[in-house]
C-alpha cells in the first residue's frame, strides 16, 4: 500500500510526532493507522511526545575534542532529574550529541531558532533559483519550502540525519532516550570550537 503525505499529517495529528516516525510507522504496519499508533506507543515515542512539555532544570555539559585537539565542543543536555543526568544512558548520549556537532557542524538546535531574516534570504534565493530555473510562478513558494527543509537538515541539530544511523534524525535519537529513561530531554545549547575559525 502506498502511504501518502495525507496519512503521514493525520497519523500526526492523531499522536504530535514527528513526520519520519509517523511515515516509519505506517511503513511498517503496511498503512494501517490504527496499527500504526499501537506500533508507536510500543516503541515508546508517544510516552516520549507526552513528557515534551515538561520542565528540563537538570542536566549535564558533555564536552569533546576530535581531530587531535583541531575540533571541540561544549553541549548543554537537559532532563527533569539529577537521577536521569547520572545514567549511563544519558552520558551515552550527551557523548553522542557532542559528536555529532563536531562532525556535522549544526549552527542551530532547532528551526525555531533560526533567524528570520536568515530564513526570509534562504527562501528568497531558493525562488530566485527555482524562477531561474524556468519553473512556473505558481509553484516557486512550494519549490522554495522544500528547498528549505533540506536547509534546516543541514543547519539544525535535531534535524540532521545521526551519523551514527543516519536513516534516525538526532530529534528521533533523543526521543528514543526519552521514552527509554522516562523523562524529558531537551538539548538546551551548544558552542563548536574549530582551529582557526571565528
Amino acid at each position: 500500500m502506498e502511504i501518502t503525505a495525507k496519512m503521514v499529517k493525520d497519523l500526526r495529528d492523531m499522536t504530535g510526532l514527528g513526520m519520519m516516525d509517523c511515515k516509519n510507522a505506517l511503513v511498517e504496519t503496511g498503512g494501517d493507522v490504527d496499527n500504526a499508533v499501537d506500533f508507536l506507543r510500543k516503541k515508546g515515542a508517544l510516552k516520549a511526545a507526552k513528557r515534551e512539555g515538561r520542565a528540563t532544570t537538570e542536566g549535564r555539559i558533555g564536552s569533546y575534542i576530535h581531530m587531535n585537539g583541531k575540533i571541540g565542543v561544549l553541549l548543554e543536555l537537559n532532563c527533569e532529574s539529577d537521577f536521569v543526568a547520572k545514567t549511563d544512558e544519558f552520558g551515552i548520549l550527551i557523548k553522542d550529541l557532542c559528536m555529532q556537532v563536531a562532525a556535522s557542524s549544526p549552527q542551530w538546535v532547532s528551526r525555531e531558532e533560526v533567524p528570520e531574516d536568515v530564513v526570509a534570504k534562504e527562501k528568497e534565493i531558493y525562488m530566485i533559483q527555482a524562477k531561474d530555473a524556468g519553473k512556473p510562478e505558481k509553484i516557486l513558494e512550494k519549490i522554495a519550502e522544500g528547498k528549505l527543509g533540506k536547509f534546516y537538515s543541514e543547519v539544525c541539530l535535531l534535524e540532521q540525519p545521526f551519523v551514527k544511523d543516519t536513516d534516525k534524525t538526532v530529534e528521533a535519537v533523543i526521543k528514543d532516550v526519552i521514552a527509554k529513561l522516562g523523562e524529558n530531554i531537551m538539548v538546551g545549547r551548544f558552542v563548536r570550537f574549530q582551529l582557526g575559525q571565528n
